[in-house]
């Protein structure tokens, strides 16, 4: 079994600057951390390989410094770590990422064998869209399973993966074909801290350093700016609100009851608007 972890660093977000001109995260002086979701996946990438064999492969895209965070994931026990790292893909959306990516891991496939499951957090703290687990998924035409909290199973001659995905209405419970890609939630499993010998090994390991060209991206278009549709027009702080919270007392009443009247109190028109409303159903 091959299972691919797509990793991110990011930069702290309790230090993240934006630029003022191009309206992006700027990355240098910043200090920098692996992904936290990134992790859970990670985790429980490297727990199916202890329980059915094989391997895992860590892939990251960005500048030459990201190899330290992929350095730390062969430290907590991967196999192997491929850095996809090329001055066409700054600036890059979630649109270009996924394609870079997509690309990268069919190559990774063709490398170092077939690819079983794709592991990736829910999202990134820096961006929070959600959008590259999927998007890699889409063009890879794998099997998605997305904010999945737990794999309950995994039957490799059926070649079927059975998960726990969590919902707004409570869990389902759902089984897929391989190969598939996985959007692990947070606090999902308890990742190791890796051993002595995984860290010495670490940090001896090759790193994987492929470019657009080696990576088999056939158009680089596709990447960085210019192939990113998404434009942050302008990065701005809320203005805070000059009125002030107001404390409601229930004096005795519900306090649902008595938030309700100071609100009537508030807007006298609302009481009667809602009456109307009412009487239409």
């Amino acid at each position: 079994m091959h299972i691919v972890v797509c990793i991110k660093q990011v930069p702290d977000s309790a230090q993240i600057r934006v630029h003022p001109v191009t309206n992006t995260i700027m990355r240098q002086g910043v200090p920098t951390i692996i992904n936290p979701y990134d992790l859970f996946a990670l985790e429980e990438a490297l727990r199916l390989r202890d329980n059915f064999g094989g391997e895992v492969t860590v892939l990251t895209m960005g500048p030459p410094t990201a190899e330290d965070s992929l350095r730390k994931a062969l430290t907590i026990g991967a196999n192997r770590a491929v850095l996809l790292t090329d001055r066409f893909f700054a600036g890059s959306d979630t649109l270009a990422t996924s394609y870079a990516l997509a690309a990268a891991i069919r190559k990774i496939g063709s490398t170092f064998g077939a690819v079983d499951v794709v592991f990736t957090g829910k999202q990134t703290i820096d961006g929070d869209t959600a959008q590259v687990g999927p998007g890699i998924c889409k063009r890879l035409d794998f099997l998605q399973l997305t904010y999945v909290s737990k794999v309950s199973s995994l039957d490799l001659e059926a070649r079927t993966i059975e998960v726990e995905r969590r919902s707004e209405g409570g869990v389902q419970v759902l089984r897929s074909n391989l190969p598939c890609l996985i959007t692990m939630l947070e606090g999902t499993n308890q990742v190791r801290r890796g051993s002595m010998i995984n860290a010495l090994n670490a940090a001896r390991a090759e790193v994987v350093k492929w470019s657009a060209q080696d990576a088999g991206v056939e158009d680089i278009q596709k990447c960085g700016l210019r192939g990113s549709p998404t434009v942050v027009k302008r990065v701005f702080a809320p203005t805070p609100r000059a009125e002030k919270a107001k404390v409601v007392e229930a004096a005795g009443q519900p306090p649902a009851e008595a938030l309700i009247d100071e609100i009537f109190k508030l807007r006298p028109k609302l009481e009667n608007e809602m009456f109307e409303l009412a009487r239409g159903f």
